[in-house]
């Protein structure tokens, strides 16, 4: 880009980062670029939300208000009992770049996730993370347009290349090559470029040191040659969770739920499938479920649930043997599906419907398809269930849950009640919870490293006060921190607000956003992508 450049911010997103994974990469100055930011300038801990997973948490950055507000709870959308992995038209609140749009600043969006389907507004997006391969751009047609300015672009890694950091590192470097293109075509106000791979390298290959070193050694260049060719005023680096290893168990919510009384199941395929399972491949290319007529290995595995011999018990003993990986990687989710102990969810009274939400639903009358919790009945039942929560101990006699609260002391706003009903936060994080059936409560860990409260934020620039610090800073505060760069006002409704760091303009009250109206995502790859990175269990 030339000298007149009118990039005055730019927000680059690593998703992932903190200090457990940067430090040592500054100690032995294999990201300088980056480095110079944090040391030139303002930086600390960034406090994510709960539940602090992408598909969430990217939102209540880019909107600076809670799900609660914005709808996006985690990577499923669910209607009744069905489910639909989220998009943007999920999103119920106006984004950071669609506020500076409103004060006449333009926008470059690279790689964000949950932005697909685009929404107008003037500058370019190509979508992220929840987006298909081939996601729609903005402005229509922009994809073609980055391909054949830069080559090949993909939103999710090569599936068959041979080594792994080669693969994210090509995502990566495709991230900046089209982002400066873009910056160079349509020359915005404001740039967000987010790296997605600095998160999927610990859900694939925490152990693989080279692989990651690699992955950040090439943002590192890309976010170099980005500065350089854009030289925006101010700089700001923000992740939305961080990231380390389990330390602690396996906790089945729903093994507990049904010794308790909550959890109704059925064997034999009858039952709903567990929600965090991909459905069958016929369904994901857009088959009705109603009319899928299940195969012969699937009626003799329904059978043999019925008699007892679940898809669980067979686990066990191809555990026992050694393997478990082998056939299940081999076996179809359908096939699976119907040799499985599953959760009845219409006829329960409470469960797990999805890890990632970090809690459990309450099966209520007047609100869900088959309620059988009388409104007048909630909140016995809900204090029952968080005192039986909150008595969760390791054989050690360590508490399971750090916090185990209704869901209003976490979610506020017109979407909130589309939440969980109890909030359970994992003491530390060390803890995996899982929606699945085992027939035992407590395991290993299905994933050795996964999400933590604290992230990152750092910011240098001409609009940054590298004296003022950041405070207590939070997810929701960095809206409000960009927009106070543009000197535009934050929406009264954000629940963040402008950091130290920068000059608050304030807030005002802003129309209320008029979202379009919702389509499903409905993509194999997507859905895939997520099972396999243990977002869907």
């Amino acid at each position: 880009m030339d000298d007149g450049s009118s990039l005055r911010t730019l927000l680059v997103g690593i998703d992932a980062a903190c200090d457990r994974v940067l430090a040592p990469l500054f100690e032995d100055d294999e990201v300088p670029t980056l480095e110079s930011i944090y040391r030139d300038g303002t930086s600390g801990s960034l406090e994510s939300q709960i539940p602090p997973w992408t598909a969430s948490a990217w939102p209540s950055l880019y909107t600076g208000m809670n799900p609660g507000k914005h709808g996006v709870f985690g990577f499923l959308e669910f209607d009744g009992y069905e489910w639909d992995v989220v998009n943007a038209t999920d999103v119920r609140e106006r984004t950071v770049w669609e506020h500076l749009d409103r004060h006449d600043f333009s926008s470059v969006v690279v790689n964000v996730p949950v932005t697909h389907p685009p929404r107008a507004f003037d500058g370019a997006v190509i979508p992220g993370y929840t987006a298909p391969e081939n996601p729609d751009c903005h402005p229509e047609g922009l994809l073609a347009d980055v391909r054949d300015a830069v080559g090949e672009y993909r939103v999710y890694p090569d599936e068959n290349a041979e080594d792994l950091g080669d693969a994210y590192s090509d995502c990566v470097r495709m991230r900046g090559e089209a982002f400066r293109y873009l910056a160079d075509r349509f020359d915005p106000d404001f740039g967000f470029l987010e790296f997605q791979a600095t998160d999927s390298i610990f859900h694939e290959a925490p152990d693989d040191e080279a692989a990651i070193r690699a992955i950040y050694r090439e943002l590192d260049r890309q976010l170099g040659a980005t500065l350089e060719a854009t030289d925006p005023a101010n700089v700001v680096v923000v992740s939305d969770h961080g990231m380390g290893p389990y330390d602690g168990v396996e906790f089945r919510v729903n093994e507990f739920l049904r010794e308790e009384g909550h959890v109704e199941t059925r064997r034999g395929g009858e039952g709903m499938p567990t929600w965090a399972t991909v459905r069958d491949d016929s369904l994901k290319r857009g088959a009705d479920a109603d009319e899928y007529e299940p195969g012969l290995a699937e009626r003799a595995m329904a059978s043999a649930a019925g008699l007892g011999l679940t898809s669980q018990r067979i686990g066990t003993v191809l555990g026992w043997v050694g393997l478990a990986d082998a056939v299940a990687a081999r076996a179809p989710t359908s096939l699976v599906n119907a040799g499985a102990d599953q959760v009845d969810f219409p006829a329960s009274s409470a469960y797990v419907r999805s890890r990632i939400e970090l809690g459990v639903r309450i099966n209520l009358e007047g609100r869900d398809p088959e309620g059988v919790v009388p409104p007048e009945e909630y909140e016995a039942v809900r204090m029952q269930l968080i005192d039986a929560l909150r008595s969760v101990t390791t054989a050690d006699g360590e508490a399971i849950f750090e916090e185990v609260r209704p869901r209003e002391e976490y979610f506020h706003g017109p979407e909130s009640e589309r939440a969980v009903d109890v909030v359970t936060v994992p003491a530390d994080f060390d803890h995996f919870l899982s929606a699945t059936l085992h027939g035992e409560q407590f395991g290993p860990p299905s994933e050795p490293w996964n999400h933590k409260l604290q992230g990152t934020f750092a910011a240098r620039g001409a609009d940054i006060d590298h004296a003022g610090g950041l405070g207590d800073a939070h997810i929701f505060d960095v809206a409000p921190t960009v927009l106070a760069t543009f000197d535009v006002p934050a929406d009264e409704r954000m629940d963040g607000s402008a950091l130290p760091c920068v000059d608050s303009p304030g807030v005002d009250s802003y129309p209320r956003f008029e979202r379009d109206t919702s389509v499903e995502t409905a993509d194999e790859g997507v859905e895939r992508r997520l099972a396999d990175l243990g977002y869907l269990e």
